[in-house]
This record gives structure tokens, sequence and C-alpha cells, in this order.
């Protein structure tokens, strides 16, 4: 094996060599020093791996080396945001997840990491801006572009160069969205190498229609966290080959002093129950300021982290003492309030803008932050979290759902459009993929979880929701112990948020009517 620069346990590098023989037989070797990385697959099979592993286990570290072995074997990432021509001998990589905060959680990590849905539809360049793309790609001479400086264009190239991304390079250069993008296409031809992080999130049909659309499939995921909603309990890791799954079991040194890490391994244990669990919680706490023994819910921190629960009754009384809180009258939302996309309602006619929408991250379970009201009635300003080009302008439907009534008051629709519920708390099944650098977690639901005495997949539920909960943060974890909350400091804002001009792509009240 060529073994990477850094030092792989033993059980990261012996998948390291597995997954470098599936890529050798598909046509891509990373060990070969003669030249000859790069030839067509050798017998067309489809191969399907994965590679599994609790938080800590080097799975994201383990898929970055891969990717960077590809990329100095010749492989062209395709990111989802441009793809340069197309050459016959060309190998491609994709390396995706299935929500928008997941996938920039891995380019945080320096992977040029994209939605599913996102690599489903590619924008169409103008043709004067794709010689930009080309170029930065390295597959064409430097243009010359009369609106566009020498110096303007080395800043585009310093930013693709550290983030690969094709808009945003474009956009360090004075570009706004709308000058390059005329549209978005449904991929009509299969790819060829994915990477697919967060596995643990798909449910049957995803998994199919990847297989659909790459030969050669590796998919990362914690068997630790919740089953998708309707899998009955099953991860697709359960249902594959014991031989094509790869499990890393050790947890690394450089991790091994982080108590939010220590406290989610603990739930191993089978002999620990809830009450004892809470005690190592509030030792932790005692000895490291990075686990907080919370009396009350920190509203503060609710506009850009939602509070994890487990029940949805709790989920919306939160959201409605968040929003009481802050002042936010029932018929309108403030700037500044959290949403989460629910889906999007538009008819068959048009599927175009439903495809629009979905490009620019507006896909089921998609954080988004409301800006303001649009030009038009119904119309929202939204900032969506993680994604690539966050700002957009939607037609929306807004759901704000009461205690004790069956259905959602609307302070303010477009006929049809992206549809969101208020996302100050979310279920813990619906922050599955995320992460946050501050994360409180409702623990009473919790108790009722544990006292309800629920099994899933053979371990009690309360602890595959607790390490759910506990291992989407970053930096810092509330563990908040009572129905409270606190006031805010100020009020809420939208100035951390960079703006950016991009593509304003919105189903429009003329095309509602139609």
């Amino acid at each position: 094996m060529t073994v990477p620069a850094l030092q792989f346990s033993d059980d990261q590098a012996a998948a390291y060599d597995r997954i470098s023989d599936i890529l050798r037989a598909a046509g891509v070797d990373l060990q070969e020093e003669d030249g000859d990385l790069l030839r067509p697959p050798e017998d067309g099979r489809r191969r399907v791996v994965a590679v599994t592993g609790k938080a800590g286990s080097g799975k994201t570290l383990l898929l970055s080396q891969l990717y960077k072995a590809l990329e100095a074997a010749g492989v062209e990432v395709v990111s989802g945001d441009y793809e340069g021509k197309k050459r016959k001998e060309r190998r491609t990589l994709a390396i995706l997840a299935p929500t928008n905060k997941a996938a920039s959680v891995l380019r945080m990590r320096g992977v040029p990491a994209t939605t599913i849905h996102r690599i489903l539809y590619t924008p169409v360049y103008d043709p004067e801006y794709e010689k930009i793309a080309e170029w930065l790609a390295g597959n064409g001479d430097k243009p010359d572009i009369e609106e566009l400086t020498d110096e303007a264009l080395e800043r585009a190239k310093a930013f693709y160069e550290l983030h690969k991304s094709i808009p945003g390079a474009l956009a360090a250069a004075g570009l706004r969205g709308s000058d390059f993008i005329t549209g978005w296409k449904r991929r009509d031809e299969p790819l060829d190498i994915g990477f697919i992080d967060e596995s643990s999130m798909l449910d049957d049909k995803q998994v199919e229609d990847l297989k659909e659309i790459f030969p050669t499939l590796v998919l990362f995921g914690d068997p630790a966290q919740l089953a998708p909603v309707g899998q009955s309990g099953q991860m697709v890791f359960d249902t594959m080959p014991p031989q094509a799954v790869m499990n890393l079991s050790r947890i690394h040194r450089q991790q091994a002093d982080n108590p939010i890490l220590d406290l989610a391994h603990a739930l191993a244990d089978p002999q620990i129950g809830f009450e004892d669990f809470e005690r190592m919680v509030e030792d932790s706490a005692k000895r490291d300021d990075r686990v907080v023994w919370g009396q009350r819910v920190e509203v503060d921190l609710m506009a850009r982290s939602p509070v994890l629960v487990w029940r949805n009754a709790t989920r919306i009384r939160l959201i409605n003492a968040f929003r009481s809180v802050y002042g936010a009258p029932e018929d309108e939302l403030l700037s500044g309030e959290p949403l989460i996309c629910d889906g999007i309602e538009l008819p068959l006619k048009h599927r175009k803008k439903r495809l629009d929408l979905e490009a620019r991250g507006l896909i089921k379970g998609a954080q988004v932050v409301f800006l303001g009201k649009g030009r038009k009635p119904g119309f929202s300003r939204l900032h969506v979290m993680g994604a690539e080009d966050p700002q957009v302008s939607a037609a929306s439907i807004v759901k704000i759902e009461k205690p004790d009534e069956e259905e959602p008051f609307i302070p303010f629709a477009a006929r049809m459009g992206a549809v969101f519920l208020h996302g100050a708390a979310v279920t813990i099944h619906k922050a599955q993929g995320s992460q946050w650098q501050n994360v409180q977690v409702f623990a009473p639901d919790l108790y009722a979880a544990a006292r309800m005495g629920r099994v899933e997949a053979g371990q009690p539920l309360w602890k595959r929701l607790a390490y759910v909960a506990i291992t989407r943060a970053e930096e810092r974890l509330y563990w908040v112990v009572r129905p409270r909350l606190s006031k805010p400091s100020e009020p809420l804002r939208i100035d951390d948020l960079k703006a950016k001009a991009t593509p304003t792509l919105t189903l429009t009240q003329e095309e509602s009517a139609s």
C-alpha cells in the first residue's frame, strides 16, 4: 500500500487498502507508479461497499484521504456546481451527503461535498463565463473577459483553489449568480465513483437511485444513529452482505479528551441507565466547560441551533415560547427567525421551478433563516444554512404549529411554493446529519423515552436518541434538565449571515395562477 502522509490506525489502513482494491478493479489505481493510473473498468460490475463507525472513529478522515488520493491520480471531482466538457477517458468522483448541513460539515474540512439532490440537477452557464469555469477547473487557458480585471480573475482562482466552488469563485471575482447561471438541467448521464457521507440517513429508494447513478459506490455512516423513518429500525448497512461492510472500531487519540464524545460512547455500556447517565453528564459539566448542565433553555442559541427534542408536542411548545419571548406577532415573521423546509408544493406543470428550488438547497429538512418579505405577496427572502449559494427568494407557505391545535396557523402564504415549519426546535430524527457549535438537548424528553422502555434495533431508544443528539455538538453540549426558557439578551439578527448576490429562483404569482 502507498501509505498516506498521516498515520492511519489499523482498521483505517485495512479499509483504505480494501477500497483501493475496489477502485483498482474499477480502473482507478491509487498505487500505480508508472503513471498508468486511470483505465476503463475491468469487468463492468457494480460495486457497493460501506465504511461504518461511531463518532470519532475516523470515517471523515478516511473519506478525506481517499478523496485526496483520487484527485492526485487524476480523477476529477464533480461538485454539482459545474461540470467541465466531457472527455471519453475522464474518470470522476462525486462526494455527497443527504442534507445541505451535512455537506457543509465536509466542506469545512476541505472536502468538496454537495447534496444528493444537487448532483442530480446541474447549472447551465453563460458561454462567456463558462470560459472562466473551464480555466478554474484546469481545462482551458486563462480567459480575457472584458468585464473582469486580471486581479478579479486571480481572486477567483485563489478562492477556487481553497474551496473548489465555481459559483463561489465567480462571486469572489465580483459577479452575481444571475450573471453566469442561465438555468438548470436534469442529469441525463450516469456518473462514475460516489462517496456518500451520513449514509445512515438513506432509505432504500435513495440507495437504489444512487446505485443507478454510480457503478462504484462507497457509503460512510454511523450504525449507532437512528434509522430512517419507515425503515422498521433498519439502516442500509443492515441489508448489505457482511463482507461488503468495513467497521472502524478505534476512537482516535486526538479526540480521546473530548468530553462530548466520551459521553456519547458511554451509552454503549448496557449497564448504564438514564439516571446513571445523567450523573455522568453532571460530573462532566463540573470538570469541563464544554459540557453544560443547563437549568433552562438558552433562547439566544435557538435562532442558529435548534433545541433537540424527541416529542413533537415539546417541539411545538418550545417554538411558541421562542416566538413569545421575542415578541413575534402571530400574523408575520420577524427577520432572523429560523425555519425548516418541509417540502415543495407545486403542480406537475411547474416541475422546472421545483428543480430550481431544490437545486438551490430548498429540500425537505433544509435549515433556513427568514431574512424578510419578498417583493411580492407570499414571497420570502431566505438564507439556506450550509448551502454554497445561500440566499434565495422563494414563494413560501409558512406554518406555525400551535399547542393542542390540529391545524397550524399560517401567518402568510403564496398559493404554492416551498413549505416551511418553524425551526427553533427540531426532533432528534431530523437533526441527523447536522452539526452545530452549540447544541441544547432537552433531557426531559429523553427521560420520557426511557420511562416508556422502547427498544430500537436491540438498543433502548433513549440511548439512540441521546447518542444522535450529543454527537450533533461540535464544541459545547447543553444538557437541559428543566422546562424553562431564558429571556433573550438581544433582538433577533441577520447581520451575521454573510450576504452575497445569487440568482433569484422563484415561482411568480403569474405562474401560480396559470
